[in-house]
């Protein structure tokens, strides 16, 4: 017990906030009735048990146990985040990542979307090729009509997703492929145009060698028949690649896979070929193959001043025992995919903290030495992994498909694992480990984090506050512009050895982030997970050299994203009558809501709907005008009851902003839903429907256009200064102010989301877009 009560020290309040939301079990109205050690010791519990199928004594299991336990609660490892919700409940699907095949037929294309479905409403996510299904326009035999093409199926996977909920805590995130001698390869490159469009999925082109000889060449390729195998036609390679180069620095997508690089690296040819990955790109996998992964915490791997090597070993011989172990205790969601995963046994075992540890270590990011230390820890730890796969293979036998495998080819010893290293995305988890995501650069020294009720909390990295603790220059000043800033570089309080080590991803020059992601690449078995982060005036050209530096330099895929490239587009200029623009600055407009005061008062009122009673409590402010709204209603729960606190929370917002109570009465009044109620001689059309009314009637009595025109003097206008004019004289968006790439809300708690390891986080609360 003396060891279970003393994780919470460990546990930054953020890490205990992300679990209480996400990880920890939870009664019928959603309050966890599980600790974080409660959490800890199901997990390490029900991992270990795979050990008795092995022989071992119950003295043994135990042991194993503890080292599990252990090597969690201290935040030295952590796997993927289905083994920590579901380890040890009902669920028990395990699995991060799976990739599913679509065959050429109708049949194939539903069977893949309902195991799809299967897979996400499980907590996984899911990697597809498109390149098996006929052109667009292509003749169907079988009805005598032409077919829609991949594209158009990407669509319908994307709704399938977007259907399924994966109870609350995982949302449904999806990887479409589509090779590059495929004849709609030019529709698929500009699919994601619009990204308000297939939304639900990472897309890349799987390139091939050929592809890049010819483009570099400028000369003309194949586009090969997915049925027939023969040519379908030609397209001029540099201009196909100049289009994946315009869109990629356009919205961040497509990304690239270099498809024979994996293929090169499948340690199972004679079992299948690599068509695709998982949703984030690092986990090349055969048809119907599942893979597990987790990560070692490197800034826990530090000993006055170096790195304990071996406690870095210990924990790699552990986690690959600890994987492979999850390999046995899964509850896979189709049997097809128990079979080829067993069949293989992959695991994953990647890093986080790496950018954490060259803090302390005071090595740059962006340095040589950087790069090497990179290459010497991946190197390491995939020797030791080896090794401890083999020690398992010598205790358990080796992988079942290890006779068809490069290894036995090469007279290798045995393999419990036919890969052991991935570099992953660790959003949510390097939340809980408290340390820097995956090989990623810090996302900010200082930001800001919004609480509640307008509440701002500056939080700043914790190995810088020691620095500028001991350095003498902390200030909590100093830290609120540092957030404003985004960077440390130029602020003259700071030594400018400080400026130099504590760099961010924006800090760090591009090149640099692809050759960090190759020197990891070296000594990882399946790929690496990272983003390349570029400035906002980062040029097309700059997207080809980094493309080019990427297939130079080995890696096997890269994702760019550049600074604001989805953020809503300028603002046009008006236009007077003879269609000339009258060269006026448009200024971006920030409505800022009054506060909410500690106390209010207001009334509740009961109303029947055709889903249960709904109980409205609407507050009023000084003016005895409506200002906030709250819901209830007794039997609702889950998603009904999360539409009801949304809307609350937007009307409220909408009065705290001076927004018109009528306006609002008019937006929701008379919405239908399909099972409205009588009350008091009127129907009630819907919750929105009888929120409306219950405004309507609070309004009542009071001065309505009083109610229409005043906004509190507390309510504020802001004009964002320093807005830019293009050339033309149009307005842009204010200059970046190089805080990083944020690129939207999160929908889950209203803080900024990050694009991180090519997908989209929220460092405050762990949401994550790709699950």
């Amino acid at each position: 017990m003396g060891k279970d009560a003393g994780i919470n020290t460990k546990l930054s309040d953020n890490a205990v906030k992300v679990l209480e939301k996400r990880y920890l079990k939870k009664d019928d109205n959603g309050k966890p009735i599980e600790t974080p050690e409660d959490l800890f010791r199901r997990v390490a519990k029900n991992i270990a048990t795979a050990d008795s199928y092995y022989g071992k004594t119950p003295q043994e299991v135990k042991k194993t146990e503890e080292d599990f336990y252990e090597m969690m609660t201290d935040l030295n490892f952590l796997p993927n985040s289905p083994t920590l919700m579901n380890a040890g409940r009902e669920l028990q699907q395990l699995s991060a990542c799976f990739v599913l095949s679509i065959d050429d037929s109708m049949e194939s294309i539903f069977e893949t979307i309902k195991d799809t479905a299967l897979i996400h409403k499980s907590g996984g996510g899911t990697g597809f090729s498109f390149s098996r299904l006929r052109g667009k326009n292509s003749p169907v035999r079988s009805t005598g009509g032409i077919s829609s093409g991949p594209v158009s199926f990407m669509k319908v996977f994307n709704a399938a997703t977007q259907a399924v909920k994966q109870g609350g805590t995982r949302r449904g995130a999806n990887m479409g492929i589509l090779r590059v001698d495929h004849p709609d390869i030019l529709e698929f490159i500009k699919c994601k145009e619009n990204d308000k469009e297939i939304t639900n999925f990472n897309i890349s082109v799987a390139i091939t060698e050929d592809f890049i000889a010819k483009a570099l060449k400028n000369e003309e390729y194949d586009l090969i028949d997915p049925r027939s195998k023969k040519p379908w036609g030609r397209l001029n390679a540099k201009d196909v690649w100049d289009l994946v180069i315009k869109m990629a620095w356009q919205n961040g997508e497509p990304g690239i896979i270099f498809i024979d690089r994996m293929n090169r690296d499948n340690p199972t040819p004679q079992c299948g070929q690599i068509e695709s990955t998982n949703p984030c790109g690092e986990q090349p996998l055969l048809p119907y193959e599942s893979c597990n992964l987790g990560s070692i915490n490197l800034a826990n791997m530090i000993n006055s001043g170096g790195i304990d090597w071996n406690k870095l070993g210990d924990v790699v011989e552990k986690a690959v025992h600890f994987l492979d172990n999850v390999i046995d205790m899964n509850a896979y969601p189709l049997k097809r995919i128990e079979e080829t995963t067993k069949s293989n046994r992959k695991i994953g075992l990647g890093v986080m903290g790496f950018a954490d540890m060259l803090f302390m270590l005071g090595v740059k990011y962006n340095s040589d030495d950087g790069a090497r230390l990179a290459e010497k820890i991946m190197k390491f730890i995939l020797d030791r992994s080896r090794t401890a796969s083999q020690k398992l293979a010598a205790e358990r036998g080796a992988f079942p498909n290890f006779k068809k495998s490069i290894y036995d080819m090469k007279g290798a010893k045995p393999l419990r694992n036919a890969t052991v290293t991935t570099i992953a995305p660790t959003g949510t988890l390097s939340i809980i480990a408290n340390c820097s995501s995956g090989i990623e650069p810090v996302f900010a020294i200082s930001y800001v984090r919004n609480i509640m009720d307008n509440v701002k909390l500056i939080e700043t990295h914790p190995y810088f506050k020691e620095v500028a603790d001991k350095g003498g220059f902390y200030k909590p000043e100093l830290m609120n512009l540092i957030a404003q800033k985004g960077t440390i570089h130029g602020i003259k309080e700071i030594p400018e050895n400080i400026q130099d080590l504590f760099v961010t991803a924006h800090d760090i020059a591009p090149e640099w982030h692809v050759r960090m992601q190759s020197a990891f690449q070296k000594y990882t078995n399946n790929a690496v997970s990272k983003t390349v982060n570029l400035p906002q005036e980062a040029t097309q050209e700059d997207v080809r050299k980094i493309y080019m530096l990427a297939y130079e330099s080995g890696c096997k895929g890269v994702t760019i994203y550049r600074d604001n490239s989805r953020a809503e587009q300028p603002m046009s200029n008006p236009q007077d009558a003879k269609g000339k623009s009258d060269q006026v600055q448009a200024v971006p407009v920030k409505i800022i809501p009054r506060p909410r005061p500690n106390v209010t008062v207001g009334t509740t009122t009961k109303i029947a709907t055709g889903c249960g009673n709904l109980y409205v409590t609407i507050n009023v402010d000084e003016k005895g005008l409506p200002f906030e709204v709250f819901m209830s209603m007794g039997k609702a729960g889950g998603c009904a009851m999360s539409q009801l606190e949304a809307l609350g929370r937007l009307v409220s917002l909408a009065l705290r902003s001076g927004i018109e109570a009528t306006a609002i009465i008019e937006q929701i009044r008379g919405i239908r839903c399909p099972s409205p109620s009588w009350e008091k001689g009127g129907r009630i059309f819907s919750c929105s429907d009888a929120i409306a009314r219950v405004l309507e009637r609070r309004l009542q009595g009071t001065d309505k256009a009083r109610a229409m025109t005043d906004v509190s003097d507390k309510t504020k206008v802001a004009i964002e200064e320093h807005a830019t004019t293009d050339s033309s004289g149009g307005a842009s968006r204010p200059k970046s102010n190089k805080k990083g790439d944020i690129v939207g809300v999160c929908p889950d708690c209203g803080s900024a989301l990050w694009h991180v390891e090519g997908c989209m986080v929220c460092n405050s609360c762990g949401y994550s877009k790709c699950g």
